[in-house]
């Protein structure tokens, strides 16, 4: 059996990231909306690294989670970690998505606020409670593939667990300035499953620092292609 996780090939495209005007639950960290070109194929994770993957690298983790879930408890430097353990072992570079990369993915040629369209059902994603506040979901991870893929192939890009990428905190996509203190903060997405379903949207983004562990942050991995 590989040790790595099963990939997707997303070839390259144009896309619009962040949010419009329109999104009544879009933040200035959302904003402005600007058109961003994907210019080389890369490989994308079909699923979050599972416990299961994550075990080869660190046997002892979640020794009480299930193997088909998302790994959890992770920060951004051992997810970093575990893409240079994973280049050495199966001799292909491995690395962390961009976001910008992460949300091409994610969106998956669609410019409404999910890649399901302009709302979230139950049956389409991981996540606690409706935008009424309404507990709706199951209160925990599940396995991944629990829900459809997208348009490009990939799951879970939509809640169970949020994702570490490769990118430096900013507040919002104007600002350039890269201190000290951001370069520690890191960018999650996706939403999870303790969230609503605003914060899944595909545009959704945060900063955590670097060596955050939560039971609700994961990551997948990324590798890029010759076109």
């Amino acid at each position: 059996m590989s040790m790595a996780p099963e990939m997707v090939t997303i070839k390259p495209g144009t896309f619009v990231m962040g949010a419009g005007d329109d999104d009544k639950f879009a933040t200035d960290t959302e904003r402005p909306a600007h058109a961003v070109s994907i210019e080389h194929s890369f490989a994308l994770g079909r699923s979050p690294v599972t416990v299961a993957e994550y075990r080869y690298f660190a046997p002892h983790h979640e020794a009480d989670g299930l193997p088909e879930w998302p790994v959890v408890n992770v920060s951004w430097y051992d997810a970093l970690r575990y893409c240079v353990w994973l280049s050495e072992v199966c001799d292909r570079t491995y690395r962390l998505p961009t976001e910008a990369e992460w949300e091409f993915a994610c969106r998956a040629g669609t410019t409404e606020p999910f890649n399901t369209g302009e709302s979230l059902m139950p049956g389409h994603a991981n996540y606690l409670y409706s935008e009424d506040g309404m507990r709706i979901g199951r209160g925990s991870r599940t396995a991944v593939g629990s829900f459809p893929e997208n348009r490009f192939g990939v799951r879970d890009m939509h809640g169970n667990v949020c994702e570490w990428v490769a990118d430096v905190w900013r507040p919002n996509y104007a600002d350039t300035q890269r201190d000290a203190d951001r370069l520690d903060r890191r960018v999650i997405r996706g939403g999870a499953w303790d969230h609503l379903p605003r914060m899944l949207r595909s545009a959704w983004r945060d900063g955590l620092p670097a060596g955050t562990r939560r039971d609700n942050v994961g990551f997948r991995i990324a590798a890029t292609l010759e076109n």
